[in-house]
């Protein structure tokens, strides 16, 4: 035999898709692993065409679930990032839109008992340390799909899925303010570098000519923009400590501006070479506390709640996202847990093949 099949699921997590597979079904070695989800996907075409990838870095995740041996948790969900037109893979982020889809998968795979009309799943992402209590609707021990939920960025409704993240505070890189400040000065552009779920740096659009209100498509075709947000990028992640960053997908770059649609804020989110289409639940949670945080880049932009917790309602680019925060301002800012509802949908199930010679390593 010239291939092997993996089992798999295949699903839309909020508004990312990729495949979800059982750990245990995927070579331990992590350099073996890239190789075979680089197969899987079709990494290195920009259409992924030798895979099951869709040409896009929201098209080219990918979930890897197990029972968690962690007293706290249920489930690890270990995530990796394919990139799309290089062989890459990182595996040191997370991505809270992939996680929408893990309580699901996780029931389809056996890993969880449906439990009552509503099952709470406790998740640990394994990349970063997050815990998130997933309530997956299962009405009657059955799980849904059905409902009428609708988010941005995806057609029709769905069923409710709660997520709510705690411990994510810092979760890569140890620390809320890795540089140790509310701004810093990159290259001229002030700059908030902050750890919540997904390390960023965030910038006001302004201070790029921009106004923050531009479409995905607009902002993908201005190239020096590009240019020269990764060269801010890189630096800004020297100086949170994550050391030489041009091959990783982290930290992650947004800009702000003003509201326009009734919500408390314009954002735009970086992957970071791309404009993400909707917005990252991770990169939410993180603006949402720098909107929050009384000192960092988003000052003069809102109006800002004194107490937890709040709603806060960020404008993407292809809608609104609501992030609910529980935070304490008694001594600045301190994040007890955020909360959004997310959706998913179960697309297809069997084996994904890759060449034996990929999963063999030679």
């Amino acid at each position: 035999m010239t291939q092997t099949g993996i089992p798999f699921i295949f699903m839309r997590g909020g508004t990312s898709r990729g495949p979800y597979f059982r750990r245990s079904d995927l070579p331990e070695d992590l350099e073996t692993l890239a190789d075979v989800l680089i197969a899987a996907v079709g990494a290195g075409h920009p259409l992924n065409i030798d895979g099951i990838g869709g040409g896009a870095a929201v098209t080219t995740k990918v979930a890897m679930l197990s029972a968690s041996d962690e007293n706290w948790a249920d489930i690890d969900y270990f995530f990796a990032q394919v990139s799309v037109e290089e062989k890459l893979v990182d595996f040191k982020p997370t991505c809270g839109n992939i996680l929408s889809g893990v309580g699901s998968a996780a029931i389809e795979m056996g890993l969880i008992e449906p439990r009552g009309d509503e099952t709470e799943i406790r998740i640990r992402a394994v990349n970063t340390g997050a815990q998130v209590v997933a309530k997956v609707p299962t009405p009657g021990g059955e799980l849904t799909y059905q409902g009428d939920v609708e988010i941005a960025g995806v057609p029709g409704r769905a069923a409710s899925i709660q997520l709510s993240f705690m411990g994510v505070v810092g979760s890569s890189t140890g620390a809320f303010l890795p540089t140790g400040h509310l701004r810093d000065i990159v290259q001229g552009i002030e700059l908030t570098c902050m750890d919540v779920a997904m390390p960023m740096a965030i910038a006001r659009a302004s201070d790029f000519g921009l106004t923050g209100y531009e479409s995905a498509e607009e902002l993908d075709s201005n190239r020096s923009f590009f240019d020269r947000m990764e060269a801010v990028r890189i630096e800004a992640g020297l100086l949170m400590g994550m050391g030489d960053v041009s091959q990783s997908v982290t930290p992650k770059f947004g800009i702000l501006a003003p509201a326009r649609d009734g919500g408390t804020l314009a954002v735009r989110y970086f992957m970071p070479w791309s404009t993400h289409p909707t917005m990252a639940v991770t990169g939410a949670q993180c603006m949402a506390s720098c909107a929050l945080t009384p000192g960092t880049v988003a000052d003069g932009l809102l109006e800002r709640a004194a107490s937890g917790p709040a709603e806060v309602v960020l404008e993407h680019a292809s809608g609104k996202i609501d992030v609910l925060v529980d935070f304490s301002s008694e001594d600045g800012f301190t994040l007890k847990s955020a909360g959004l509802v997310r959706t998913a949908r179960k697309l297809a199930d069997g084996k994904i093949y890759v060449p034996q010679s990929v999963w063999d390593g030679s």
